[in-house]
């Protein structure tokens, strides 16, 4: 295993908990849901055999508290905490970035606001659902997750939410759920403490956050579109598949679905680091 140092980075609003492994050119993970720093636990030490690894919690979820817990969050905060880190462990060195679902919208949103800082963005499975041609459907859901939320609380709006993830028509129940590791399991449960918050604050602003099109697509060179083996037609791979075909780049496919980080890590680690490395 590699080693790892752990340390703490002061933000607007938050305290960030970081972990670093390796040696080389630095390579920053932004987690999405609520997995934090753990989400890359099973592909961190290989990646780090020749590069700087970072992962960390997200504000506001783990180990990152908030200073105001009821604070919203926005894509664009999000982005400058994760600049933070890339000032503080890379000053002046271009990194590359790789994020998942709502850190693939975090990723996205720093490549288009400091270029220079950055080399290469893997983004697999943003949810930007404000880019697609049926956005309007998405925002009713949406709304519908905060109305669930309101009432009834978060695993009502959980439900919503997944129905509207969805491929159209597809019921619940019509595929298996993916196998999770025991480890990869016990993760999930461990970070079930900041579904609330998740689900609450982070979905719906992240969600519906806009992105510069014109300007990803002026650095579509140095951004890979990435979408799960298993989840054509879903809400989170529509978005990446649109953006793909509009850059007239490749659309990259993962292993597994949405969460193919958990359940197919070594394929999906595997492929990241071939990505990485392509030049």
């Amino acid at each position: 295993m590699t080693e790892t140092t752990t340390g703490r980075l002061r933000v607007d609003g938050a305290e960030l908990y970081y972990e670093v492994r390796g040696r080389g050119p630095l390579l920053l993970l932004i987690p999405g849901g609520t997995g934090g720093a753990a989400s890359f636990e099973e592909i961190v030490d290989d990646l780090a055999a020749d590069r700087t690894v970072v992962t960390y919690d997200p504000r506001g979820l783990s180990n990152s508290p908030l200073d105001d817990p009821a604070a919203p969050q926005r894509v664009e905060q999000h982005a400058e905490d994760a600049l933070g880190l890339i000032d503080l462990l890379s000053p002046g060195e271009p990194v590359s970035v790789a994020g998942c679902s709502s850190g693939a919208i975090v990723a996205m949103h720093l490549l288009t606001a400091h270029p220079g800082r950055i080399a290469r963005v893997v983004a697999h499975e943003p949810p930007l659902a404000e880019v697609l041609p049926d956005a309007a459907e998405h925002r009713v859901m949406l709304a519908r997750v905060r109305e669930a939320f309101d009432r009834e609380g978060p695993m009502a709006a959980a439900t919503v939410l997944a129905a509207g993830l969805r491929r159209p028509g597809e019921s619940a129940g019509a595929r298996p759920a993916a196998e999770l590791s025991p480890r990869a399991a016990a993760r999930v449960e461990r970070s079930m403490a900041d579904a609330p918050y998740f689900i609450g604050r982070v979905i719906p602003s992240f969600m519906a956050h806009v992105p510069d099109v014109d300007r990803l697509r002026a650095l579509s060179d140095r951004l890979v579109l990435a979408a799960g083996a298993d989840s054509h037609g879903e809400l989170p791979y529509r978005p990446a598949a649109l953006l793909a075909e509009r850059f007239g780049t490749e659309l990259v496919h993962f292993p597994g679905g949405h969460t193919g980080l958990s359940t197919h890590p070594a394929e999906f680690g595997k492929l990241l680091r071939e990505v990485l490395d392509a030049r």
